[in-house]
């Protein structure tokens, strides 16, 4: 298997390179990529040419980049929730600590393509210390997410300072990784790095995949290797317009990463970032989607849908709506949409604590 760094080094990052692979206008793609940076791994680009638009969409700069009204630069409002840089602390027990400024590839999509991977994303061992001091002080986060770009583009050595150094501040019980490296440069994922990472329990992955295509014979031993050092794996599937915006889709998706002993955790509404508006499907589209999910396949394979609020106010559930009327009886549908009834509802629960 090729080493990862290799598949680093020879990534496409100019409209030039990408021209010379894939059909895609190169005055376009330079005019996008200079504002919102390009990356595709060797791996990926293979994956492009064997399953088309679904993966096109994701890793292609699209001109529709440069005009997004309605898109948001910092649409989670994580700037104004950094009280030391590359630290964003949105909810009270839980911080987000990013430590590497690049991706494998970069996501079209992304809700930090105002700074990932560009010169406006600085990250120091000053910046990380700034960030593990805050950590210090503030015994009330339990729980740190380390993110980025995508911290498993750090070497082996340096992540596992970082983990180290985290693990030792007393208040810190839980460490997760966010990560899209099993998905987009799987090999990056080794027996070693595994290995290094099982030391550090409890902690989890968040992995990220959108479309069955991303499954693959690579991509499943890297999350098996994970998995067998016993990392809990979650995937976070953002819902995109030309990629994954159908129940069939997303049903064979959760599916699958069951098989590869990775949790559906997150659907995501996708973010209000500007550039990103040609991925965005309606609220509706979700709804439906999830309410073909519920019922029809195991509990196991059913995230929850949510949108994260603009402003950094926080995650918040999409559900279908089942219930009808709400009374003396309950009143509702079940999963295949047939009338059902609770009948005393109010009376049998009135009195529970």
């Amino acid at each position: 298997m090729t080493s990862w760094q290799k598949e680093i080094k020879n990534s496409i990052i100019t409209s030039k390179q990408l021209a010379e692979e894939l059909d895609c206008i190169d005055d376009e793609v330079a005019a996008v990529s200079k504002q919102y940076p390009l990356r595709i791994s060797p791996y990926y680009l293979d994956l492009i040419k064997k399953t088309g638009a679904p993966l096109y969409r994701q890793a292609v700069p699209d001109v529709q980049e440069l005009n997004d009204p309605q898109g948001m630069v910092d649409p989670l409002g994580e700037e104004n929730l950094s009280p030391v840089p590359n630290l964003v602390h949105k909810y009270p027990d839980r911080a987000l600590l990013l430590v590497c400024s690049e991706c494998a590839m970069y996501c079209r999509f992304c809700t930090r393509k105002r700074k990932v991977g560009k010169s406006e994303m600085v990250i120091t061992d000053k910046t990380v210390t700034a960030g593990l001091d805050y950590l210090r002080a503030t015994p009330a986060i339990r729980e740190v997410l380390i993110s980025g770009g995508d911290p498993l583009l750090l070497t082996d050595h340096r992540l596992e300072d970082i983990l180290r150094r985290v693990r030792e501040i007393p208040s810190i019980e839980i460490i997760r990784i966010g990560t899209r490296v099993p998905c987009t440069l799987p090999m990056r994922v080794t027996p070693e790095l595994a290995a290094m990472l099982k030391k550090y329990h409890p902690l989890y992955i968040n992995t990220h995949f959108n479309h069955p295509a991303e499954i693959t014979q690579e991509s499943s031993r890297a999350c098996i290797l994970l998995a067998d050092a016993g990392i809990p794996l979650g995937c976070q599937t953002v819902l995109l317009r030309g990629v994954n915006d159908s129940p069939e889709v997303i049903r064979e998706l959760m599916c699958r990463l069951l098989q590869i002993r990775v949790k559906p955790y997150y659907l995501f509404q996708a973010d209000l970032t500007r550039g990103t508006g040609h991925f965005r499907t309606s609220i509706d589209t979700g709804l439906a989607i999830m309410k073909s999910l519920i019922g029809s396949v195991s509990g196991m394979a059913v995230p929850t849908y949510a949108l994260d609020a603009p402003g950094g106010k926080g995650k918040i559930p999409l559900t279908p709506d089942y219930i009808t009327s709400l009374g003396d009886s309950l009143e509702f549908v079940n999963y295949r949409n047939l009338p059902c009834s609770y009948p005393n509802t109010i009376k049998a629960f009135r009195n529970c604590k």
